[in-house]
């Protein structure tokens, strides 16, 4: 079992469209389904794997191409550190006052580490100056608990 980190910053308008948020279908909508289910599955099968915007299921990042991977550990606790270097990375922008402290960024960073060892995924979003959007996620790999059968996206 190892350890995926994923981070995104980008319009929150664009974090909102979930077209890009969800893997497209694995077969193709009817030509007589609504206008609507075309687009989007046109919009899913064009935007899926370019983008870096994070997926609806945190899990779903590994369905996505290896380089959205900014590090991999094997050690629950250093994944944890990583995500912790990015809340302190990116605090001084975060729009709620709150989300700076450091005692608060400190108990996301342990709870990061207990539930990556027992196998479970972390993701946390934040606003940042407006209108932008920060999601950072720790994706548990070989296995995942959620999609146990997914091979690692780095191989």
């Amino acid at each position: 079992m190892h350890f995926h980190g994923y981070l995104w910053t980008g319009d929150k308008a664009v974090h909102d469209k979930e077209s890009a948020r969800r893997p497209p279908p694995p077969t193709a909508p009817a030509s007589t389904s609504p206008p609507e289910v075309i687009q989007r599955y046109r919009e899913a099968v064009t935007e899926w794997r370019v983008t870096g915007v994070p997926p609806m299921q945190t899990a779903h990042w590994l369905l996505k191409p290896a380089a959205f991977v900014r590090g991999t550990w094997d050690d629950p606790g250093r994944a944890a550190a990583w995500l912790g270097d990015r809340l302190v990375e990116h605090a001084p922008r975060f729009a709620a006052k709150a989300d700076r402290g450091s005692a608060w960024q400190a108990a996301l960073v342990a709870a990061a580490a207990e539930r990556l060892g027992w196998g479970g995924d972390v993701s946390h979003g934040f606003y940042l100056e407006r209108p932008v959007f920060l999601s950072v996620a720790l994706v548990t790999c070989s296995p995942n608990r959620a999609m146990a059968d997914q091979p690692c996206p780095a191989g």
